[in-house]
């Protein structure tokens, strides 16, 4: 390259892509949210205020906090809605200007997750200004619906890290709920007869029933996933069309069954279901005692697993290899990993957490099946896994949105907002398109992912 040819390419104007790049679009991002909380929250509330025939300073939001596992042990938590909106709009500004300016660097997602923070309680605020709003109430539904959907994440972690694409999670999640509310219902009708009914009393007898159920569901699970293994390691179709293959089955399988047997015989189709229990002395801690600590086992094998999951990735030797399987299967080889059995095996595990998951539905949740129960939930738990960028606890927090944004459609209801719950729905869809855009980095997908893999 001679030197009036490198100069050219030196003193070119940068392009519109060089200019815009990240940081100038994150700062861009968080003055926009501000520009929002401050337009439409903090000046909105001049409607409420005028309603109200009272000033705008005089608007009072109301949230009201648990103090105890007790309903009624409430703690009214009150705000002064201007002057909070206010703060809230000058701190997201602070923040964008100062992304504009240098930026935050690595710690620029987590910036973002606090402006998007700051966005939602700003909302709130508008939400529940000059009313009351449970807050507590709301915190806890967040957690409980963002458990089948961070399941099924966990389910496209375990199998994606590994390199193959299992987009059945969602029929894999829909026959393990068919399957967990039949066989926890054969095992409620059988146990009372059986030589238990002397060993234990009825509750426990319930919970050994349920037990069983979920075992079932998970080997459902896994049953399918083994059908997923066999075409796409073995016989290495294509792993999208596969996963479809799956889905398409489970729907129609359960949609008959459910109509011509569970629908008629409902006795099979009322396993009961796991109840809430309190953890000792976690469950008394103020506000977040009832919040995090006062549920059923699905709540509290959600965070073992995330924890489990985390650690097993990125601190084991098991983690290793899984993820230098779905990264280089060819380099694992030639260190000696068996790639085919290590991804049946992650495939496998993934479909376990995945009937894991669809036992919730029934033994978690409602104690019944029916048509379409699961509703996209193993969709949703995909669009977290990558939202989360294939990590565990990424995963859970973009769960944890997906689970706030459908807990919060009944309490718009309630507060008699003007807002479209549909509109709430299309949210999480939009952040993810955003994000799988680049506006918080580029995901890193593992490298050999949905790559069948030949053995030379």
């Amino acid at each position: 390259m001679t030197a009036s040819t490198l100069n050219t390419a030196t003193t070119q104007p940068p392009t519109f892509r060089n200019y815009f790049n990240r940081q100038r679009i994150l700062g861009i991002v968080f003055l926009l949210l501000a520009f929002g909380i401050w337009y439409i929250f903090a000046q909105g509330l001049g409607d409420i205020a005028e309603s109200k025939e009272i000033d705008v300073s005089e608007v009072i939001t109301t949230f009201k906090l648990p103090l105890s596992s007790q309903p009624g042990d409430l703690f009214n938590w009150e705000l002064s809605s201007s002057p909070v909106l206010t703060v809230l709009a000058m701190a997201a500004a602070f923040l964008g200007g100062v992304q504009l300016w240098r930026g935050f660097g690595r710690y620029a997602n987590w910036v973002l997750a606090i402006v998007i923070g700051l966005f939602i309680f700003a909302f709130l605020t508008w939400g529940a200004a000059g009313k009351s709003l449970n807050l507590g109430g709301l915190l806890s539904a967040t957690l409980v619906r963002a458990v089948p959907i961070t399941l099924g994440a966990m389910s496209g972690i375990l199998s994606e890290r590994a390199g193959i694409v299992n987009i059945a999670i969602e029929g894999m999640m829909l026959t393990g709920a068919m399957v967990g509310v039949f066989a926890g219902s054969i095992a409620k009708l059988w146990l009372p007869d059986s030589v238990f009914a002397g060993m234990l009393e009825e509750k426990g007898l319930l919970i050994l029933g349920l037990c069983f159920g979920l075992v079932c569901a998970m080997l459902a699970g896994m049953l399918l996933s083994a059908v997923h293994a066999v075409l796409s390691i073995r016989y290495k179709i294509n792993q999208i069309v596969s996963g479809t293959v799956i889905n398409i089955f489970a729907v129609g399988f359960t949609s008959y069954l459910s109509a011509r047997f569970l629908q008629k015989y409902q006795e099979y189709n009322n396993p009961g279901t796991f109840r809430p229990f309190e953890l000792p002395i976690l469950s008394d801690i103020p506000i977040l005692g009832p919040i995090f600590f006062r549920h059923n086992i699905f709540v509290y094998s959600m965070f073992i697993i995330i924890i489990v999951l985390h650690i097993a990735l990125y601190y084991t030797r098991w983690g290793l290899r899984l993820r230098s399987v779905g990264e280089h299967p060819k380099a694992a080889d030639t260190l000696g990993i068996n790639v085919i059995r290590t991804r049946w095996m992650a495939v496998l595990l993934s479909g376990a957490m995945a009937g894991f998951a669809g036992g919730y539905f029934t033994l978690g949740s409602v104690p019944r099946f029916d048509e379409g129960l699961t509703a996209g939930r193993g969709f949703i738990g995909l669009a977290a896994m990558i939202f989360g960028n294939w990590n565990p606890i990424g995963s859970f927090g973009a769960s944890i949105l997906f689970g706030f944004t459908d807990a919060l459609q009944t309490k718009l209801a309630i507060l008699k907002l003007p807002i479209p719950s549909e509109f709430l729905l299309m949210i999480p869809y939009i952040a993810t398109m955003v994000i799988l855009a680049g506006v918080v980095g580029k995901g890193q997908m593992p490298a050999a992912d949905g790559q069948p893999y030949d053995k030379e």
